[in-house]
């Protein structure tokens, strides 16, 4: 069988054994993990393993990162940063799908995963307050505050979902059931196209697209900030609801 027949079955297989997509962003739903499914198969093809996927990722959404809060904002910066990050998330996919696809992970990778999203998550808010308070001509020195606080809501919203995914695994051991970490989706399952839409303000993957608008600062500043509402609003909702279900385990 030839490298690219190889490959070919790979994406199949990983076209029937993909996350859930009810609750997931429009751009994860139909951007990132198709885009994340051909970079795990190019890795198995290549004999990559989770981890070495895992590490790219990290290296891609690093440089992203970098070039965010060192480098003058411009067209070309915008679009580096933009793709590296992109990049970067699609790779952060692919590791779990190519572990799927090999017969499943490891602690020590899904570890190493959350903490280079942990990392990310954080550093990227920190990284846009370093290109404000740099680059960029604000009006007021208070704006400042608007990537400060989103770091706050994107590393506190990250920490109680991953929190209350491992309680539902813990709940789910004790009651005897299959502690799966991630439902894959079923056959027959039509996740609501609208819900996708709702919750685009808190998908990474649009965070990603508008750090093109880097480019145009003054545009840049009010998106980001109105991105901040949303997420806020969102994680608001959210800790209700994940409350709720916690207290009736």
């Amino acid at each position: 069988m030839s490298t690219m027949e190889s490959r070919s079955d790979a994406v199949r297989r990983l076209a029937s054994a993909q996350k859930s997509a009810r609750g997931a962003g429009g751009y994860s739903r139909w951007i990132n993990r198709p885009l994340g499914r051909q970079l795990a198969a190019l890795a198995y093809v290549r004999g990559w393993t989770p981890n070495q996927v895992t590490a790219l990722s990290a290296l891609c959404s690093a440089a992203g990162i970098l070039v965010l809060a060192l480098v003058h904002p411009g067209v070309l910066m915008a679009v580096a940063v933009a793709l590296l990050l992109a990049l970067g998330y699609a790779l952060d996919s692919a590791d779990g799908q190519l572990a799927r696809l090999r017969g499943g992970g490891s602690a020590g990778g899904e570890w190493l995963d959350h903490v280079v999203d942990a990392v990310k998550v954080s550093s990227l808010h920190a990284a846009v307050l370093v290109s404000w308070y740099r680059f960029f001509d604000l009006r007021h020195e208070a704006l400042l505050l608007i990537p400060l606080a989103y770091g706050v809501v994107a590393a506190s919203s990250y920490f109680a979902l991953t929190l209350t995914d491992q309680l539902r695994r813990v709940a789910a051991a004790k009651a005897g059931e299959s502690a799966v970490a991630t439902p894959l989706v079923n056959p027959g399952e039509h996740a609501p196209i609208l819900r996708s839409l709702l919750v685009l303000p808190n998908d990474y993957g649009l965070l990603c697209v508008v750090m093109l608008l880097l480019a145009l600062p003054s545009a840049f500043v009010v998106v980001y900030g109105l991105l901040l509402l949303a997420n806020f609003a969102y994680f608001l909702v959210g800790c209700a609801k994940w409350y709720r279900e916690m207290s009736a385990i």
